[in-house]
């Protein structure tokens, strides 16, 4: 029964990858949103989506059903940009700050690359990659649908050079590999991790990860946070590099601590553009 659903799911996504490849760029990415923020609403995940948001925000209780409904558009058009991930890595679609904090990767030097599921959080690396020429190799969290997995893998790939790495045990000795590689990553720090340490996330605590950090302390790589803004309510991105952080005799958590802040002074300015259907805190 469960391989007869994961077919169907996965021929399903074929169809709709398929659909959207037909279309320009723009046009897709206005049919996605135009379908998510229509259905997605309708959806009894947003009654999730919505709790998390007075739990996190409950500031801006009033302006919750805007914040949905600009979730489910921004979520509609990312999964309709997919199929155009190499298309919109170019320079007159993504627009890049802050390289200078990337520098070193031009003479071979790596980084871990930090952010959230904001904006089009699949556009950062092959931007990157695309301008710049350094591939920078995405850590996911992989379907349950091994078929889903596979046409969103072949997505991100949009250079030969570009590497995924599942969030997996094995995924964790790839991860290992890669950095020690020379090679650059990048990371969504934003879901919860049941094995992973409790540090407050809006003010709940939130278990998260502490790998990130542990790697970047026991490697010597400089820890780069990244940030993706959607321009005009479009397939346009300015993506945003801030300043490594210190983490040179920092505490794990401390440095989590400020990863969080940062996260959270983003998601506060557009807090439409971040996915609140994520189980994030430990009070659920």
């Amino acid at each position: 029964m469960k391989n007869a659903r994961y077919l169907l799911e996965a021929i399903t996504l074929q169809i709709a990858f398929l659909l959207f490849r037909c279309l320009p760029p723009m046009w897709a990415s206005s049919l996605g949103g135009f379908l998510g923020r229509t259905i997605g609403p309708r959806l009894a995940a947003t009654r999730k989506a919505r709790r998390h948001f007075q739990l996190a925000l409950p500031d801006m209780t009033e302006q919750t059903e805007d914040v949905m409904a600009d979730m489910w558009d921004n979520l509609g058009r990312t999964f309709a940009e997919y199929p155009h991930l190499k298309t919109l890595a170019k320079e007159e679609y993504t627009q890049i700050v802050g390289t200078e904090h990337l520098q070193h990767l031009q003479s071979g030097g790596c980084a871990i690359i930090f952010g959230a599921h904001f904006g089009n959080w699949e556009v950062a690396g092959p931007a990157y990659r695309e301008q710049y020429g350094v591939a920078i190799h995405p850590v996911f969290r992989q379907p349950n649908n091994p078929k889903a997995a596979e046409l969103l893998d072949a997505c991100r790939k949009t250079h030969s050079d570009i590497e995924t790495i599942p969030k997996s045990r094995s995924g964790a000795r790839q991860l290992l590999e890669t950095l020690k590689g020379n090679k650059t990553v990048g990371i969504l720090i934003d879901q919860k991790y049941n094995e992973g340490i409790p540090v407050p996330f809006f003010g709940h605590n939130a278990m998260t990860s502490p790998a990130f950090v542990q790697l970047a302390q026991k490697l010597d790589i400089p820890l780069v946070p990244v940030r993706i803004d959607r321009t005009k309510e479009s397939a346009c991105f300015t993506v945003t590099l801030s300043p490594p952080l210190n983490v040179k005799g920092r505490e794990v958590e401390d440095v989590i601590r400020e990863a969080h802040t940062i996260l959270e002074t983003n998601i506060r300015e557009r807090p439409g553009h971040w996915l609140w259907l994520h189980r994030r805190w430990m009070e659920e």
